[in-house]
Parts: C-alpha cells; sequence; structure tokens
C-alpha cells in the first residue's frame, strides 16, 4: 500500500512530532521520578538521550547500523513503549493510550508505505 503524497507528508511530518513528544515525556519522567535534584536532572537528560541514540543507530531514515525492518520496529516499540509507560507511570494514562494508539496507527501506515516504495523500487 502506498500512501498518496498528501497524506505521506502527513504521516511523516506526524512520526517526527511523535519521535520529539516520546523524547519530552522520558525527559519528564526523569524529572518527576522523585530523589535528590542531581538524580533527577541526570534522568531527564539521560531517559532521552538514551532513547536519542538507539533511534539513530538502528530506527532512523539513515541510521548508523541498518536494521531490518523487524529491528526497527522493534526499537521503535522500545522507545515508543517507554514513553507510554513514563506517561503511565506519571498518572497520564488517558494520554498513555491515545499516544500509544496515534505511535500505532502512524507506524503500521508508514511500515506499509515504505515496504510498498521498496518493493517498487526493485
Amino acid at each position: 500500500m502506498t500512501l498518496p503524497t498528501p497524506l505521506h507528508v502527513l504521516n511523516e511530518g506526524l512520526a517526527f512530532l511523535l519521535e520529539v513528544a516520546a523524547l519530552a515525556v522520558l525527559a519528564w519522567w526523569g524529572w518527576q521520578s522523585g530523589g535528590p535534584t542531581a538524580l533527577r536532572i541526570v534522568l531527564a537528560v539521560a531517559a532521552p538521550a538514551v532513547a536519542a541514540v538507539l533511534w539513530g543507530m538502528f530506527a532512523a531514515p539513515k541510521a548508523r547500523t541498518p536494521l531490518p525492518t523487524a529491528g526497527v520496529l522493534a526499537v521503535k516499540a522500545l522507545v515508543f513503549g517507554a514513553a507510554v509507560a513514563a506517561l503511565y507511570a506519571l498518572g497520564r494514562g488517558e494520554a498513555a493510550t491515545v499516544f500509544a494508539v496515534v505511535v500505532a496507527v502512524n507506524t503500521a501506515l508508514a511500515t506499509l508505505d515504505r515496504n510498498a516504495l521498496m518493493h517498487r523500487g526493485t
């Protein structure tokens, strides 16, 4: 299934916003996790940094270590799953559910679209 160009652009833009939101949620969770200020700062910086490094290495379009689709989806599930868990831990269950559903639909559409484009090019 290839998405029409406007829908493709919209879905890719949404994917980027979801990625940024995941990093922001992880930072928020780190800051709200409690404990001494130094620990909160470390968690607020480290949680999104680890997610960003994983994403850049394995899930980004120009990843340093390209993975097959299943590997990319596993990394995305890890990062987005951590953001969903962070939202639940922050007491934002409804937001976590909405975020998870939007991520699932966006990722499914993007994966189907990319696979169709790859197969069309071969």
